[in-house]
């Protein structure tokens, strides 16, 4: 068993605080949820289109070919969509319920995928439907704690969830194009149509794009910054050293951790009584995550079987 080093360590906390910024960021800026989600998929995209070019320009290329690699596209192309429906759905819910709410709904991501992976005649075993059960358990006591509950932060909830379902299509996907794609490449044409989608949302919706003040555009930038480069970068050093299957299940720190800067940033706080439901939910989805660990060839691969765990896919918000 490959020991795990200091800087394996250090990447992963400094992973799971910039993910867990990125809602209170999002709550923090003064914008439309659609003009944020499309800067930044659009910044995140411009930053690696550079070394896509430079390492890639064969793979990206290839894509456009008949064959293997125009079907290539079209997977690569589903993802961003999905990504665009995840950001679409997820990043209003930021600003509807509450912050730990929201993070906590999202995070329902390998429950979903595990869903589709049974549709798709994949065996699970007992404990991923364990799990599945505690974390909808957990989805009604959070989500029923509050009996003055509003409709807005119902929407938000239900925006939350939406956002985990989409995640699981972008994680599904992800894995496939991946299988033939380096990570730049791959992440930048996803990224890309997931910009162009949300860009073709936000004009047909006459959301106001630009003339934002400095506070809300500093907000953008650490969300570009942090949850979707640094955040995913430092995942993706630690998936060569760590099981895909740890990285995940300690990225559901994001949720005590969103919660704590939330906090501090915005002087918020989830209803005490949720709590509980926010906790058995994470413990549900702890326990799809382990329950669909398989065998496979390395530490950085995705699953054979059970819950497939894209490394694209891991830390969508």
């Amino acid at each position: 068993m490959r020991q795990v080093g200091l800087s394996t360590l250090a990447a992963l906390a400094i992973a799971i605080i910039a993910v867990s910024s990125s809602a209170p960021l999002i709550a923090f800026a003064a914008a439309p949820a659609l003009a944020i989600a499309f800067w930044r998929n659009a910044a995140g995209a411009a930053a690696l289109a550079a070394p896509a070019l430079a390492r890639r320009r064969g793979q990206l290329r290839d894509l456009l070919r008949p064959g293997a690699g125009r079907r290539t596209l079209a997977v690569t192309a589903l993802s961003g969509a999905c990504l665009a429906v995840h950001f679409g759905a997820w990043v209003p819910s930021t600003k509807l319920t509450s912050v730990a709410m929201s993070v906590a709904l999202v995070s329902t991501t390998p429950v979903w995928t595990a869903l589709i992976a049974a549709a798709r005649g994949v065996r699970s075993p007992a404990s991923t439907w364990a799990g599945i059960a505690v974390a909808v358990a957990g989805v009604a006591l959070a989500t029923g704690a509050d009996p003055q509950l509003s409709g807005r932060a119902l929407l938000g909830d239900a925006l939350a969830l939406t956002g985990g379902i989409a995640a699981a299509g972008y994680t599904l996907l992800g894995a496939r194009a991946r299988a033939s794609l380096a990570t730049t490449a791959y992440a930048t044409v996803c990224y890309s149509v997931c910009a162009a989608l949300l860009l073709i949302a936000g004009l047909a919706a006459g959301v106001r794009l630009w003339g934002y003040d400095r506070g809300t555009i500093l907000a953008i930038a650490a969300m570009v910054a942090g949850p979707q480069l640094l955040g995913h970068t430092l995942v993706n050093y630690a998936l060569r050293r760590v099981s895909a299957t740890t990285v995940a299940v300690l990225l559901l720190l994001e949720v005590p951790g969103a919660l704590a800067i939330a906090w501090l940033l915005l002087g918020q706080l989830p209803a005490a009584r949720t709590l509980p439901g926010i906790a058995v939910l994470l413990a549900g989805v702890a326990a799809v995550l382990l329950g669909g660990r398989r065998r496979r060839d390395g530490p950085d691969q995705p699953m054979k079987g059970g819950t497939i765990i894209s490394p694209e896919a891991i830390g969508t918000t």
